[in-house]
């Protein structure tokens, strides 16, 4: 079985995509990538890429990791996890 995913960019400053009401990807002011996840996986992800939580604005985003240059090398990895995000908020409570 094939799932098919389709996300469409929302914002106008800043990038983001959405689903459910809730925002599971976001493209920083300095072009940071950050992917929202529930927390298990955010902590396998800190260790397995070595990678941080997105900042924006100076805040640290709980909840999004920061997708590494590294991490954009693979596509398939990068479609995983915008997927994973998109599974993550399609888990809580609509807005």
């Amino acid at each position: 079985m094939v799932l098919c995913l389709v996300i469409e960019r929302k914002g106008k400053s800043v990038a983001f995509t959405s689903a459910n009401g809730h925002m599971f990807s976001l493209l920083n002011k300095d072009g940071e990538l950050g992917v929202r996840f529930y927390k298990e996986i955010q902590e396998k992800y800190f260790e397995t890429y070595n990678t941080l939580y997105l900042m924006s604005h100076g805040a640290k985003m709980k909840g999004y990791i920061l997708i590494t240059e590294d991490m954009f090398t693979d596509m398939d990895l990068l479609v995983n996890l915008l997927k994973e995000g998109h599974h993550y908020v399609m888990s809580l409570d609509p807005k």
